[in-house]
């Protein structure tokens, strides 16, 4: 059942919405274009707002399916699902295993587990976003303190397996933490009204 598990969940995760988007839409391939990375912020970059909201939905959604529909069988083979497809979306088979950096599908999984802490999650994002206006600082800053957050709503089991995530979720962000530190890291764009 667990190896089921981790692979029924590896296979939904590693579904490719972005590069599927895009290329549905007559888009480039995001491969060749700004990070290389398949996901709703490199969708952005093609100035498809609408594909990349979509990809973002789709990222989540796939881990919140993966884990609630395991969660029938279990706990424990909800949890392991869960961890199989933030697999799948970091290390896909069919684009040889050069996926996303996770955030979205991070965020699904933790919805399908305890969507308090999605909520958590997400609130923590947004404030760290719109203090230092850097949304990989936000992302790493709410990933941290996600593992805690399960441990001290008495959910050990998915705190492990968050610790776990959260480390992963580090590895595939070394280049934004290295511009981080240098000064280099992108900012988000904030539009301002023009003078009438």
């Amino acid at each position: 059942m667990i190896a089921l598990a981790l692979a029924f969940g590896y296979l939904l995760g590693s579904i490719p919405f972005g590069l599927l988007f895009t290329r549905a839409a007559g888009g480039p391939d995001l491969r060749a274009i700004g990070s290389g990375n398949i996901g709703a912020t490199n969708v952005l970059r093609t100035g498809r707002k609408g594909l990349a909201a979509a990809t973002l939905f789709c990222d989540a959604l796939k881990g919140a399916v993966a884990v609630l529909i395991a969660a029938h069988f279990s706990a424990n083979a909800a949890l392991i699902a869960g961890l199989g497809a933030f697999l799948g979306h970091l290390f896909p088979v069919w684009l040889k295993f050069k996926g996303g950096k996770g955030v979205a599908t991070y965020i699904g999984v933790l919805a399908g587990l305890y969507w308090p802490s999605a909520l958590l999650f997400c609130g923590m994002w947004l404030s760290v976003a719109a203090v230092f206006r850097y949304s990989s600082l936000a992302a790493l800053a709410a990933s941290t303190l996600t593992p805690l957050g399960l441990w001290l709503f008495g959910l050990p089991n998915v705190a492990a397996v968050f610790l776990l995530l959260t480390v992963l979720l580090w590895v595939k962000h070394r280049e934004n933490i290295a511009r981080l530190i240098n000064g280099t890291e992108g900012k988000i764009a904030i539009k301002t009204a023009s003078p009438n």
